[in-house]
């Protein structure tokens, strides 16, 4: 993917994901699992959800336990949110903007790389930057954001 297009795609993706990141308690599971709160809440039974499921009882609370452990798989989970008349949603939810991301990492990048060929030791150690030295990591950034793609995430933290 090209670096604009790569950038506009974050944008997309950051615009359609911002609901879910400041309602963070939209995606918080309820403490018995999504299948059982939901199957509670429409009154329907284990037994009852494993006839609809086509397994036995003691599948449906395995199933159960399996989601509350984080162990259960994508496609149970589809076919428990079918026969609960429900869409499974799955997403991935950044922490932050995926802009920001990519930012934070240009110039942590950017700043490792400096400080590799910097021979002001001494202004470094006290915390001063020059003007040049600025400017130098503002270019890096912008340079590492326009060119790069896979190449942030290859280097170590």
């Amino acid at each position: 993917m090209r670096p604009k297009d790569r950038a506009s795609a974050r944008r997309q993706l950051d615009k359609r994901l911002l609901v879910l990141q400041n309602n963070a308690e939209l995606l918080t599971c309820p403490p018995r699992g999504w299948i059982k709160a939901i199957r509670e809440a429409l009154g329907m039974t284990s037994s009852q959800l494993a006839k609809r499921l086509g397994v036995v009882q003691s599948r449906v609370v395995a199933i159960e336990q399996a989601e509350v452990k984080g162990t259960i798989t994508l496609n149970s989970l589809e076919r428990a949110a079918h026969a609960l008349d429900c869409r499974l949603v799955y997403t991935l939810v950044p922490r932050k903007p995926l802009e920001k991301l990519v930012t934070e990492r240009a110039e942590r990048l950017a700043k490792r790389r400096l400080e590799s060929t910097s021979h002001s030791m001494s202004l470094e150690a006290q915390g001063v930057e020059t003007v040049d030295e600025q400017v130098q990591l503002k270019q890096m950034i912008q340079r590492l954001l326009e060119k790069s793609g896979s190449v942030l995430w290859e280097e170590g933290t």
